[in-house]
């Protein structure tokens, strides 16, 4: 019965304990077992700096979701992708940026295909994980496989079979978990399927390595070739490197279309606030053009996005990239989950045994009058109007993270690709709001999100309409 409460009223819950417990550590009961959290900032900052192993972030995503099983041990054990991220993605997004801006024009393009200024009305998470994962496959395997439709189908679906393939495995013993794998879960299929299109892309490149040496001519400046490039990518085989680019997309795609169409939802619902940031992108994009540069100074739409993540999570900072299942794209009222790898104390005596999965619970941080001023309201340029009372623009903006804001984690374990998927959506945004209107297709008031369990998921099936911008 209390797992059955916590499923259905998690939010509820987690903040009611939250007051209760008055910051201490408690207990709640969930399906894979009982969780402790934590939201005092002291312990936040306790759990931030605790070594790998003490708290250990990556057995905390492997035994909640059977990622050693789901994406291989190989990728589970030697995330060597994750360097990648913050390494080369990072440092090219400059470089990247006018093939990203051009695969999110042609994106919306074509997944809108409206007529004239006739409002038409789309499933907005169906529509945005498309523009999401077309613009982040421009990045990571260029086009023109990027705008595959059936690659497209294939990287949206992998992370809800990883999610229902970890919930199989969770249901036997551990002893049985590599044949129910292999033979009770799609993702072996999801491999042979994504290696029949990336298999001649590997092939044809190392041809180009071989003859031509590590820069030669035309080589794509994508994280395909990153990863190739990498030395623990050597000799590796075709499946192990279709199983990351599939992990990075799986880490990718929904996380960044869950934010996103909470930020839609946010402006269907709420009008009054296309004009100001209209007014913002246009003179900017006037003055600077489309960059990277340009983008960082929109402080509306930074803050719009990042008003929207505090309100209703994202959770890339933890593993809820790893959580999407069925057709929701799911986010976390918690952060910074971890696994006690040996007997852990906390300051105040509070000891967690070996093996306890603990976390911090990020949203009632977030939803704290004493935190954030009428902390439950929407107010989209909180961050920005702050910034230009502080002047304090690094610890404001979207990508920051700090014991306030955990929506991206916080720490070394604070989401990697933060600062890609920040590029991301706010280029979309800034899209939308120069080049569409829109509008809730039913009603005025936003579509609810939907709790189950530690997630949060974006109202699946809740329209909005669009249409060419009448000026």
């Amino acid at each position: 019965m209390r797992k059955c409460v916590w499923c259905s009223r998690s939010s509820q819950t987690m903040n009611c304990r939250c007051s209760q417990h008055k910051g201490m550590p408690f207990k709640v009961a969930g399906l894979c077992g009982w969780k402790v959290v934590v939201s005092g900032p002291q312990f936040v900052e306790e759990v931030r700096k605790a070594s790998d192993d003490e708290l250990s972030f990556m057995e905390a995503a492997n035994d909640s979701l059977n990622i050693e099983y789901m994406l291989g041990s190989d990728i589970h054990r030697n995330p060597y992708h994750i360097a990648i991220i913050r390494s080369q993605l990072t440092r090219n997004l400059g470089i990247l940026y006018p093939d990203l801006r051009d695969e999110i024009v042609t994106a919306f393009e074509e997944t809108l295909d409206l007529r004239g200024t006739e409002w038409k009305s789309v499933p907005a998470l169906q529509a945005v994980q498309k523009v999401v994962c077309r613009t982040s496959n421009r990045s990571f395997v260029g086009l023109p496989l990027c705008r595959d439709p059936d690659w497209i189908d294939l990287t949206t679906e992998f992370s809800r079979n990883v999610a229902k393939g970890g919930l199989i495995i969770g249901l036997f013993p551990k002893v049985l978990a590599p044949l129910i794998a292999r033979f009770m879960t799609s993702i072996p299929a999801s491999a042979r399927r994504g290696m029949k299109h990336l298999g001649p892309i590997v092939q044809e490149r190392r041809k180009h390595l071989e003859e031509y040496g590590t820069n030669w001519a035309d080589k794509p400046n994508d994280f395909l070739s990153w990863l190739m490039d990498h030395p623990e990518a050597a000799g590796r085989s075709i499946n192990h490197l279709t199983r990351s680019i599939l992990s990075i997309n799986l880490a990718a795609i929904h996380s960044s279309s869950s934010s996103f169409t909470q930020a839609l939802y946010n402006l269907a619902a709420n009008p009054q606030y296309m004009q100001p940031l209209r007014e913002e992108v246009e003179s900017i994009v006037e003055k600077y053009g489309w960059s990277k540069g340009a983008l960082a100074k929109m402080r509306r739409v930074d803050s719009f996005l990042k008003e929207t993540q505090r309100m209703e999570g994202i959770g890339c900072g933890d593993f809820a990239p790893y959580s999407y299942a069925g057709n929701f794209s799911l986010t976390l009222p918690v952060s910074l989950s971890r696994k006690a790898m040996k007997d852990f104390s906390f300051s105040d005596g509070t000891v967690l045994p070996k093996g306890t999965m603990v976390a911090t619970a990020s949203q009632t941080i977030h939803l704290d009058d004493g935190v954030y001023e009428d902390a439950t309201k929407f107010d989209p340029f909180r961050f920005a109007n702050k910034h230009e009372e502080d002047g304090d623009g690094a610890k404001l903006s979207y990508v920051s993270t700090n014991a306030d804001y955990l929506a991206f984690g916080y720490g070394r374990h604070a989401c990697p690709g933060r600062f890609f998927a920040a590029i991301e959506l706010k280029s979309m945004l800034a899209h939308v709001v120069l080049s569409y209107d829109i509008k809730l297709e039913d009603t005025a008031t936003r579509p609810r999100s939907w709790h189950f369990g530690v997630n949060i998921v974006a109202h699946p099936t809740a329209k909005v309409a669009f249409r060419r911008r009448v000026h």
